[in-house]
């Protein structure tokens, strides 16, 4: 019979795990990429990480999910300067475009 195992006292943010688990599959780049999940709020505001979250990237693509149409067209005026600043934080180039997607925020 199998052993029941006890569920763990402390949960842990998946965010605190995600860069040791990508790093075992995924290139060097890519990993600087998750650190977009870390710096999203301080990069594009409150206002703005409120209706959106980072969803994946496909290469230097961004698949960023948001609330509603109305925020997919608002953020259409900012992605080059939400580009260049994640870029910026990130210390090189590596997002080079971004989608916008309705999704759970």
């Amino acid at each position: 019979m199998a052993e029941i195992k006890k569920p763990p006292d402390d949960f842990v943010h998946i965010g605190n795990i995600l860069g040791d688990t990508l790093n075992r599959f995924r290139a060097d780049s890519d990993l600087e990429l998750t650190s977009v999940f870390t710096i999203w709020k301080n990069v594009v505001g409150e206002a703005i990480a409120n209706n959106s979250k980072p969803g994946g990237f496909k290469g230097k693509i961004l698949l960023v999910y948001v609330s509603s149409p109305v925020w997919i067209q608002e953020l259409q005026y900012y992605k080059k300067d939400m580009i260049t600043k994640i870029n910026d934080a990130l210390g090189k180039e590596l997002v080079c475009d971004i989608k916008f997607k309705i999704g759970a925020v």
